[in-house]
């Protein structure tokens, strides 16, 4: 579907937690004619039907690839995110995907050739695509304000204290401590996507380690650990295909507060990230300024007369609204006071999968930047099993021009 002038409809596959979020922004969006709800849970999903006012309904992934709807939202178990999305895509759907978008080599180069052979678009919702951090820094870069990148970190903290525990309860049920160990690289995409979408270069090497968990419960180091991985905590140290350095750390018991961050340090300028605040500083040292501010999410009143947004609110509990770098005059005027979370990135990925169902355009989350967010995790975890050799990270290649 390419013609600008043209609806689309959306099935949303998974009408959980993390689809509440979702749900009332592809329903508003103006280029959405309808959505179709999926779900096994067929309880959860008369209740999801009711609350959210959308009468159709699907009870599985194969009745929704049946029907004639144009695109497919995929909000399900991580581990399904790779298999879901290639059945849709064959069944000639468009696909959106929550993160991550495999968990394996095999599964995300399926994805890729499956994309490539059905020419249908294919999306991952990388939410820290459009933390404001990730935005400022495109912006400096695209000025050629750091000069050449040196080195830059990512890191995604997330202690399993902070509600990782009730997720996998809900996930697996009583078999959850079995699936709780799952290697802390699988899922680096919310660190390694703000380094690779500020300066396009991408991981060719990879070095992993890991810290083995010494906590009581014993989740990741027990003999039942389906993953048979020992690390709660893992970094990677990465050769770029520009010639910097990265290091990424996936961190799940650690004590910290929490956080989805980065720092990036170039010849000429640096931004840096701590728990205190955000810094732009310049090697001339006359520049040495407290970003914090302009980078902090909030409610931000924009003029109607504009067309666009008056107001953007978060209703998750995660973050609120956006930042003042957020670009919300392109947002569509009917997302206003809808949520908006995980620092104001929610409303953009929809928007801009949305979009390019519609006109046909390639999105930025495309499946060659979703691999190339993943599979450096997936090969540093094999190194870190391996004491950390140095390992190569197979590349899919650019999005089609």
């Amino acid at each position: 579907m390419n013609n600008k002038n043209s609806r689309i409809r959306v099935g949303i596959v998974g009408v959980g937690s993390f689809a509440q979020c979702f749900i009332p922004l592809f329903k508003a969006h103006p280029l959405v004619e309808n959505i179709v709800l999926c779900d096994l849970d067929s309880k959860k999903l008369a209740e999801n039907s009711k609350k959210h006012a959308v009468p159709d309904t699907c009870s599985s992934l194969d009745e929704l690839c049946a029907t004639d709807v144009d695109a497919v939202a995929i909000i399900t178990q991580h581990h399904l995110h790779g298999p879901q999305a290639v059945q849709a895509l064959k069944a000639g759907k468009h696909v959106y995907s929550a993160v991550p978008s495999a968990i394996s080599l095999p599964e995300i180069t399926q994805l890729a050739k499956t994309v490539e052979a059905t020419g249908r678009i294919y999306m991952i919702g990388e939410t820290s695509y459009y933390y404001p951090c990730a935005i400022y820094c495109r912006e400096r870069f695209r000025k050629g304000d750091f000069g050449h990148i040196v080195y830059a970190e990512g890191e995604y903290y997330h202690d399993f204290d902070h509600g990782l525990i009730p997720v996998f309860k809900a996930r697996h049920g009583k078999d959850w401590e079995k699936y709780a160990g799952i290697p802390p690289l699988f899922y680096p995409t919310h660190s390694t996507s703000m380094i690779v979408s500020v300066t396009g270069a991408y991981a060719t090497h990879v070095s992993g380690m890991g810290f083995v968990d010494r906590h009581p419960d014993n989740l990741f180091a027990r003999a039942d650990n389906v993953w048979k991985n020992p690390f709660s905590n893992e970094t990677m140290l990465c050769r770029m295909s520009d010639g910097s350095i990265a290091r990424i750390s996936e961190f799940r018991r650690i004590g910290h507060p929490g956080t989805v961050g980065m720092s990036m340090y170039g010849t000429e300028a640096s931004y840096e990230e701590q728990v205190g605040g955000q810094m732009w500083a310049t090697k001339d040292r006359k520049a040495c300024v407290d970003v914090s501010a302009i980078l902090a999410c909030k409610s931000i009143p924009v003029s109607d007369d504009a067309g666009i947004m008056s107001k953007v609110t978060s209703s998750d509990g995660t973050h609120h609204g956006v930042s003042d770098v957020h670009p919300v005059g392109r947002l569509p005027k009917e997302f206003r006071g809808l949520p908006n979370g995980h620092a104001g990135s929610h409303q953009f990925l929809v928007h801009d999968f949305v979009t390019a169902c519609v006109t046909g355009k390639t999105p930025p989350n495309n499946v060659w930047a979703a691999a190339r967010y993943l599979v450096p995790g997936l090969i540093a975890h094999e190194s870190a099993l391996k004491g950390g050799v140095l390992l190569e990270v197979p590349d899919f290649g650019d999005a089609p021009a």
